[in-house]
């Protein structure tokens, strides 16, 4: 069954809380609903990658006085890029340059039981 973007970005918001998240127990009290990309970053292009292909990216996050952290996407062939947790950044973050991940065979090495959770409901809410 094919999928539109629109119907993948929807799967993903609906399935986003507080228990996908790769956030440690400080971070996660920064978790709202209201941004709940936070912190889902890494599962979803986890996931992303699992149903569509493509290269998994890493890029620092830095600016203003919040602390560093990582942002993970996707990109495919001809350049097309797909970044459904961008939204959690204020506008004074930068997103830096970035690199290919080379994902493990075994599959994720951190936060496993948040990729597996999201993984599962993204999958029902597309009927796969």
């Amino acid at each position: 069954m094919t999928h539109t973007l629109l119907e993948l970005e929807r799967a993903f918001r609906l399935s986003w809380s507080a228990d996908t998240t790769c956030l440690d127990a400080k971070s996660l009290t920064k978790w709202h609903p209201d941004n709940a990309a936070h912190g889902q970053c890494g599962p979803t292009a986890l996931i992303v990658q699992d149903l569509l292909g493509g290269d998994l990216l890493i890029a620092e996050v830095s600016g203003g006085n919040e602390g560093d952290e990582v942002q993970y996407w996707n990109r495919f062939s001809g350049g097309f890029e797909i970044d459904l947790t961008r939204e959690q950044f204020k506008s004074h973050r930068i997103i830096g340059e970035p690199r290919v991940v080379v994902r493990s065979a075994e599959g994720p090495r951190a936060y496993v039981s948040e990729y597996q959770l999201l993984r599962t409901r993204v999958l029902s809410a597309l009927s796969l």
